[in-house]
């Protein structure tokens, strides 16, 4: 089922004909009449919270891999989410066995509350736990910043596809048909466009961050992974 504006349903155009004369009765009654087409979007932080139980090792186990010498001492962890809400007002054409809808599309979209961990052997306070928590903070920014460039994308996305004109759909299907379209074209376009923000989370993981952090707070950081290993 595809949901499509329609441009000609029994169109009899001349080129000097005005543009009432140019839509069907039903066309006339959809775009003068019915509510015009409403895409809202959303976006909000729900907060973070920080954990500071687990050694490093659990998080590596978590993230990365002993073997391959990959130490996690900090973590952010958190997932994109999108919920959708889907109404509009719809008008029937028995004589052409159509209907039209004005779509009202409100988008929410967030991350999940952002969980930060840090290794307990870095204490609360220390340099150290200082450190590696400033380092996940910067992931957890990273995030909010995606979430508002993802914000802007799909807004200007869903204002360009619901310009402010009724959609036209098979009597009794419109509404399924939208959320056909949601779900099978919006939904994976969120995804991937979260998706996107992976690419900055990995800047922020670069060898010369983890040489930094190697040497920060009078090697203390790496003093204790040493200590550890032993």
């Amino acid at each position: 089922m595809k949901l499509v504006i329609l441009l000609g349903l029994g169109l009899l155009a001349g080129g000097t004909a005005s543009a009432d004369a140019q839509r069907t009765p039903f066309q006339i009654r959809c775009e003068d009449t019915i509510a015009k087409t409403v895409s809202v979007l959303s976006a909000r932080q729900n907060g973070y919270t920080i954990n500071n139980q687990l050694p490093y090792r659990a998080l590596t186990a978590k993230y990365g891999s002993i073997d391959n010498k990959m130490v996690t001492l900090g973590l952010t962890v958190t997932k994109g989410q999108y919920t959708v809400d889907l109404g509009g007002q719809i008008l029937q054409d028995p004589v052409s066995g159509y209907e039209c809808i004005a779509p009202r599309v409100e988008l929410k979209l967030n991350y999940s509350p952002v969980l930060i961990y840090v290794g307990n052997e870095f204490a609360a306070g220390s340099c150290g736990y200082t450190a590696i928590l400033e380092h996940e903070q910067r992931h957890m920014q990273a995030y909010m910043e995606n979430l508002a460039r993802v914000e802007q994308v799909v807004r200007d996305a869903l204002n360009k596809r619901f310009e402010a004109k009724p959609l036209y759909a098979p009597s009794g299907t419109a509404m399924s048909a939208l959320e056909h379209e949601i779900n099978g074209s919006w939904f994976p376009f969120i995804r991937d466009e979260f998706d996107k923000g992976k690419a900055k989370q990995a800047e922020i993981d670069s060898p010369e961050e983890y040489a930094r952090l190697g040497k920060v707070c009078d090697g203390e950081i790496g003093a204790v992974l040493l200590r550890r290993h032993k």
